[in-house]
């Protein structure tokens, strides 16, 4: 059996160690475009920023360690032109000599990746403007800042590579601003969460100019303007655009292979694409949404490896299936990690779901235990079925490990009210004998059981005319320090004593700093026979999100983040 694999990065070279391992007589071909397979893309920008030192620790495996190990041939600076399913062959091009070729298969499998949105607006010839997607990308960038010594930046773009950038830019002592479209950052976020990424941003000097269009770029002797709608143009040094990626499928779709959304190559749970013995994974390929179900572009290398290791599977004669893409997804954020998975609320909701919330303010370790920090946790379910969709969670310390269980529980199937019954591992210095994933199934069983909650969304509708009671539960320092307006202050154990002053037959709207204090409050309540509601959040995270709205709004009206 002879092999051919397009691309040699995330899906085709795990696909390429697969197939060998499952079939030492098979001859594996695999070209890639580029100078470099099996590379550390997700290292790159920590590579600009001087993270990491040597550009030989971005490569896993070169096409020399590859031959050695695997018998594979990797043949890099090879460009795959064309593909004929009809005599089982791919037209190639040597980029280094120019000779053309084909090349026969007995099983194709396509791993071209995604590639960088390249909009066509006015000045993107400009040698001052980056993208950044392949290794060379990097050392174009890297060799700029080097050559020479750029004083500022602007990154077009909040996504995952937009902040990796902009961050290690900033380690390099550049003024950099973000400038996008929509008003927040890391769109796999709620915007109340992204509240929190925009809080460290700013922290670090970074700038945020969010809810501009970019209209064009303009070179300038001093360095490069970047054109806004309605607004003066932002100057830099230098501009990286990460606006967001695009299936790279114009083989599949030259060759009539079925395409899917935005043109991706379409496959079935085996990654079989439409044509006979042609497979393809990773970012070009339209999978299922594991939680939702529906058609989905997730462009992420875990997605991408699975994906290749089963189509290797399918392609030496097994049955393996690719069940869906979760979107489970870290980041540091400077001394921040910002996790997600599953769906958010906004995409929940955009898809016809019903759901509720919980957000809990835990620390990520025991409290009395020394360096403890507080994360904030944000927990998707669907009203009435309790279906675990989605979480979010941003902090300092533990992040990471409870989205992956959180992650662990969506696919396990689980109802977001068995969280609570999770047996996690506990000692002072790693967590809580309550971890903060068993806290947020706690309240979601209280929720399950009657307990009301009322959201950042109703804050201004509350009505303020004195039809209901608005009560809020911490000490008079802490109330003095900031509080909505409206909100009569009696602490949480001052209440017994003061529940006079609450009048009967009125509902009891709560709020305390993070949420505990005025969940103990609304119990003391309806024991007292009111119908209280507590605020998921707390005054902390209220705080925290209106803040950034009023600095977000100050900077679009302004010009310019502050």
């Amino acid at each position: 059996m002879k092999v051919v694999i397009v691309g040699g990065v995330a899906g085709g070279a795990t696909a390429a160690a697969r197939i060998r391992r499952l079939d030492e007589q098979a001859e594996i071909v695999v070209f890639e475009r580029s100078g470099f397979i099996s590379y550390a893309n997700c290292g790159l920008p920590y590579y600009i920023g001087g993270v990491i030192e040597d550009p030989e620790d971005l490569t896993l495996q070169t096409p020399e360690s590859f031959w050695q190990r695997f018998r594979i041939h990797m043949k890099v600076h090879h460009e795959v032109t064309a593909i004929h399913p009809d005599r089982k062959t791919v037209s190639v091009k040597n980029l280094e000599s120019g000779e053309e070729f084909e090349e026969s298969y007995d099983k194709l499998l396509l791993s071209p990746g995604a590639k960088p949105l390249w909009p066509k607006l006015p000045g993107m010839e400009s040698c001052k403007l980056f993208t950044l997607r392949t290794v060379e990308d990097t050392f174009r960038i890297r060799d700029f800042v080097d050559q020479n010594h750029p004083k500022s930046a602007v990154m077009v773009g909040g996504g995952f590579i937009g902040l990796e950038v902009a961050e290690n830019l900033r380690h390099l002592g550049l003024d950099v601003t973000i400038v996008q479209r929509p008003k927040q950052l890391m769109n796999p976020f709620d915007a109340d969460m992204a509240s929190f990424i925009h809080a460290e941003m700013r922290k670090h000097g970074v700038k945020l100019a969010l809810g501009y269009s970019v209209e064009g770029f303009e070179e300038k002797s001093s360095g490069i303007d970047v054109l806004l709608k309605d607004t003066a143009p932002l100057h830099a040094d230098m501009v990286v655009l990460a606006i967001g990626v695009t299936p790279e499928s114009t083989l599949a779709k030259e060759a009539g292979l079925a395409l899917g959304m935005k043109d991706s190559i379409l496959v079935n749970d085996r990654m079989e694409t439409s044509a006979p013995d042609i497979y393809a994974v990773g970012d070009a390929v339209q999978v299922k949404h594991y939680v939702t179900g529906q058609d989905a572009l997730i462009a992420l290398a875990g997605p991408a490896n699975k994906q290749g290791r089963i189509a290797a599977d399918n392609i030496c004669g097994g049955d393996s299936r690719y069940l869906g893409s979760q979107g489970s997804s870290v980041i540091k954020v400077f001394d921040m990690t910002a996790a997600t998975t599953g769906i958010n609320e906004t995409n929940a909701r955009k898809s016809g779901l019903d759901v509720d919330t919980v957000i809990l303010s835990p620390m990520s370790h025991a409290g009395y235990y020394p360096g403890g920090k507080v994360m904030t946790m944000k927990v998707v379910f669907e009203k009435g079925t309790y279906r675990l969709l989605g979480a979010q969670i941003v902090g300092y310390d533990g992040v990471d490990k409870r989205i992956d269980v959180l992650a662990t529980a969506i696919h396990a199937g689980m109802k977001a009210t068995e969280l609570k019954d999770l047996d996690l591992a506990y000692a002072p210095p790693y967590s809580s004998a309550k971890d903060p994933v068993n806290m947020a199934g706690f309240m979601i069983d209280n929720i399950s059981r009657g307990l009301k909650q009322w959201h950042l969304v109703d804050a201004d509708k509350l009505p303020r005319d004195g039809s209901v009671t608005l009560l809020d539960t911490r000490t008079p320092g802490e109330y003095n320090r900031g509080h909505i307006d409206g909100f009569k202050n009696i602490p949480v154990d001052e209440l017994r004593e003061r529940i006079g002053e609450i009048e009967a037959g009125k509902k009891v709207y709560v709020i305390c700093q993070s949420g505990l204090r005025s969940y103990i409050a609304t119990r003391i309540l309806e024991g007292y026979g009111f119908e209280a509601y507590n605020f998921a959040g707390g005054f902390r995270f209220y705080d925290a999100v209106m803040n950034d709205r009023a600095l977000v709004e100050n900077a679009y009206s302004c010009g310019m983040d502050k």
